[in-house]
């Protein structure tokens, strides 16, 4: 059997966090959700952890439309590099500002400067090796393609399924929103696990369980214990920050029960 494990969604900058779930989950296998860069203050750090656990074997990393956004202007600046034409030179700066509107001038802030031509090469690493979805059987392996026994399916957004606002299924898994389900998902998945919208309380719409809780500015992570046998375990870590910023996060589907980890400097509850 290998190790547990847990899904961890959007971190957004915030480092303390992923390491409280790693002293409180000590040998647990991490399933990070994506959307771990901007709006916080310190993405870098936290991609530098993220990458050392990736090569430790300790976490599988994914990708969210965060990541999917950074990625645009750097990808076509490196295919500029390659073929000089400014119609690449173009699209690079288009994808730029698209991130930088979308909580890329957070990172831009953090490291005082962040222009295509010099683009940190740890937040490229990063971005290159991201997954879209994977899927977790009951003896805790973690698959990229669908396996033919019960499982877990987990990705940042939504199932990857066909939509026609999106142009593949990969892309739908990043951008829908749980208002645009249900999801049709294959035979053998039992549930599926999703951040991207927040939510004032882990929430559950038939066998999708949204568990995206606005970390970076509430201070409250909920992580999720991957099994495909029924609803999954959720964990919520309350660290520093407002929580009564989720008050503007909607409410939808059924609630589900979670226990609590307060943090030392955690607002009371």
């Amino acid at each position: 059997m290998t190790a547990p494990v847990l899904i961890v969604p959007d971190l957004h900058g915030r480092p303390d966090l992923l390491r409280a779930v790693l002293d409180h989950f000590p040998d647990s296998h991490l399933i990070v959700l994506g959307d771990a860069i901007d709006r916080g203050a310190r993405s870098l750090p936290l991609v530098d952890m993220l990458l050392d656990l990736r090569a430790a074997g300790r976490a599988t990393l994914l990708m969210g439309n965060h990541e999917r956004m950074a990625l645009e202007g750097i990808r076509w600046y490196r295919r500029y590099q390659g073929t000089h034409d400014m119609g690449d030179y173009r699209r690079a700066m288009e994808g730029y500002q698209w991130w930088m509107r979308a909580g890329g001038e957070t990172v831009r802030s953090e490291l005082g400067s962040l222009t295509l031509e010099k683009f940190p090469e740890r937040l490229e690493t990063y971005l290159t090796t991201l997954k879209t979805v994977v899927y977790v059987t009951g003896d805790n392996v973690i698959h990229d393609h669908l396996p033919a026994t019960p499982s877990l399916l987990v990705a940042h957004a939504a199932p990857p399924v066909a939509h026609p606002e999106y142009p593949s299924p990969e892309d739908a898994a990043l951008w829908l929103r749980p208002f645009e389900g249900p999801f049709r998902m294959p035979g053998s998945v039992t549930f599926s696990v999703h951040g991207h919208t927040p939510v004032q309380t882990p929430a559950r719409i038939g066998t999708h369980l949204y568990i995206d809780m606005g970390a970076y500015e509430t201070g409250r992570l909920a992580v999720a214990e991957a099994t495909p046998h029924g609803m999954p375990q959720i964990t919520v870590i309350c660290g520093r920050g407002e929580p009564g910023k989720a008050r503007k996060y909607p409410r939808f589907g059924e609630p589900v029960a979670v226990r609590v980890i307060d943090l030392p400097g955690a607002p009371p509850r």
